[in-house]
């Protein structure tokens, strides 16, 4: 490109050298003493009959000395409108009345986020700066250098954003972090989607078959009807053109398990609302109780000292855990040859134990100089009563376990996706939950060795900060953190969402890989765990719309706005269509998933 210089049209409006029916021209470079062009950033003089907004990305090309060109690729991060000439407030007045002359000139910033080759010098005031589409985009983003896709939304333009996906299934990073104000940000609906765009979009290829995906369903029923098309679709043909721009389908998820707690009482049913059919009841034994160490997660709300409490929660689970092994088949427990069918008989068998003031020689929580201090004691059995009334009916004897589907009372991943949901259970009851599923998951990674990277498990946990806060301990906080930091090697991938980042354990942030912010608050929008917004990024963080999320990603330099369109699947019973039915199972490899319905993704 060779700059040509500025003049003047019929209007009195600068006009632009180049060729004027060039669409992607939109500006010259620069070079005033308060917009000074630099390797990094530089400015843009707008095309008075063209227009830059932010988001857009732009590409400049300037030669150096000795004849070699260097292109410069950029995000436009700032769009300013001034007028030249005038001086006070109120000289805008007198200018539209043509009393006074300017000229009102539109000038945006341009964040650099590549340079080809890698020789950093400014671009030259004065060049043509345009509007990169196709493969300069390509490269300005690095999609170029992505060997596997996944597309994380539309630009505002309309075009696709990519990510990386080796830097979210564990082959060069892994972990997804995604902050925002409750009902606004839509958290849970983009980590869905993410997942949607992995399975559905065939982001994985043939991995998919073997790969899961673990959601816990904390809110309502949004997560129910993952497995039904949207009625939306029928009625809104735009979003099928949403989905196709993004090279997906616009249908439902198609492997599908649903998973609820049992109820209350002697019906081995599960505890769920308005989705009934398809959904399994899910319990533990009290055997798997004690043998796999659970009691801990019973004392998961993070209010006690780890050296305290936590001293006698060890020393019962060492116990509970000797015990279940002896006795080593069905679902009750002996215990000083008692037989406990109940989780109530094992709270009273636990308490006759601990309790100083007992007569049982075989103290569990110590004694002499080794036994722990009465005010901890009873403050151990206060904290195991108050979880009892919400826990309880989780954890069953082998004579109910036999009514449950059979025995299978588990919580299996024989298809892609499995919702595990939570909403209708006591806050104790679901951090019991998540914590007892994923200690099973990590410890059934680990117990599979081998050298070869175990098939992606994507974890999707919301309200991270309940269950990892930034202060104190949590048997939770510490299953997570094994998860962020060494999840990678096992194949565990999580992705966390939470209203405020400032509250999650730090650890836990800085091993994402992607980070996204939706809607936030003013106030945390400042805090230091967002710097990676940048202070542009940050402001408008406050005033994003449902379904418009940033994504900060390791390769991309700046953050990108994306927006991601509306479920295809249904969100609640009124959303589903009238003809939608679960697809049927079928068995791939040595999986049982489900495919669609024939009808389900035609257009």
């Amino acid at each position: 490109m060779t700059p040509q210089p500025a003049r003047t049209n019929g209007h009195g409006h600068l006009a632009f050298g180049g060729d004027p029916g060039e669409e992607l021209h939109r500006g010259l470079v620069l070079g005033t003493e308060d917009a000074a062009s630099s390797p990094l950033a530089f400015s843009v003089l707008v095309d008075p009959e063209r227009y830059l907004q932010l988001d857009d990305v732009v590409h400049v090309r300037t030669a150096l000395p000795d004849g070699r060109a260097i292109d410069v690729y950029g995000v436009v991060d700032e769009v300013t409108a001034r007028q030249e000439g005038v001086t006070l407030t109120s000289d805008v007045a007198l200018t539209n009345d043509g009393v006074l002359p300017a000229q009102t000139v539109v000038s945006a910033h341009v964040a650099v986020t590549r340079v080809e080759p890698e020789i950093y010098v400014p671009p030259m005031p004065g060049q043509p700066v345009a509007l990169a589409s196709g493969a300069a985009r390509d490269t300005a983003l690095y999609f170029d250098g992505m060997s596997e896709r996944l597309p994380l939304g539309l630009a505002r333009a309309g075009e696709p954003v990519h990510g990386n996906l080796e830097f979210l299934d564990g082959t060069r990073g892994a972990h997804v972090n995604i902050s925002g104000v409750s009902g606004v940000a839509t958290k849970t609906s983009y980590a869905t989607f993410l997942l949607y765009a992995l399975f559905e979009g065939g982001a994985l290829g043939p991995r998919a078959a073997n790969a899961r995906a673990l959601i816990f369903n904390v809110k309502g029923e949004d997560l129910l009807f993952l497995d039904l098309p949207n009625r939306r679709l029928d009625d809104d043909p735009a979003l099928r053109d949403d989905y196709a721009a993004l090279g997906l389908p616009a249908g439902a998820f198609a492997s599908v398990r649903f998973a609820a707690p049992t109820r209350r009482g002697d019906q081995p049913l599960p505890d769920t609302g308005s989705r009934l059919e398809g959904v399994s009841a899910f319990c533990w034994t009290l055997r798997e109780f004690c043998e796999q160490g659970l009691l801990q997660f019973l004392f998961a709300d993070g209010d006690h000292d780890r050296s305290q409490v936590q001293f006698v929660v060890d020393a019962v689970e060492a116990r509970l855990r000797r015990a279940a092994r002896k006795h080593a088949s069905g679902g009750d427990v002996e215990i000083d040859g008692e037989l406990v069918t109940d989780f109530d008989e094992l709270l009273e068998m636990i308490e006759r134990h601990v309790d100083p003031d007992s007569d049982m020689v075989d103290k569990w929580a110590g004694s002499g100089t080794g036994a722990a201090a009465i005010g901890t004691v009873r403050a151990f059995m206060r904290r195991l009563r108050a979880a009892a009334p919400h826990v309880g009916h989780l954890v069953r004897g082998e004579a109910f376990v036999r009514g449950v589907s059979q025995g299978a009372h588990g919580i299996t991943l024989d298809r892609q996706v499995t919702v595990v949901d939570l909403h209708r259970l006591h806050d104790r009851a679901q951090r019991f939950v998540v914590g007892a599923v994923l200690k099973q998951q990590l410890e059934e990674r680990e117990a599979r060795g081998g050298a070869e990277r175990p098939p992606p498990l994507f974890v999707v946990v919301d309200e991270l900060n309940k269950y990892a806060p930034r202060e104190g301990y949590s048997p939770i906080k510490e299953v997570l953190l094994d998860i962020a930091e060494r999840g990678r090697s096992l194949g565990v991938i999580l992705i966390g969402a939470q209203q405020t980042a400032s509250e999650v354990e730090p650890r836990i942030i800085a091993n994402s890989s992607f980070r996204v912010v939706g809607r936030l608050d003013t106030a945390e929008a400042q805090r230091g765990e967002y710097r990676f917004l940048g202070t542009v990024m940050r402001e408008r963080a406050g005033l994003l719309k449902p379904g418009s999320m940033i994504v900060a990603q390791p390769e991309i330099p700046v953050p990108l706005l994306v927006q991601f369109p509306h479920p295809s699947w249904a969100t609640r019973k009124q959303e589903v269509g009238a003809n939608a039915r679960p697809g049927e199972d079928v068995v791939v490899e040595r999986f049982s998933v489900r495919t669609p319905a024939a009808s389900r993704f035609e257009d």
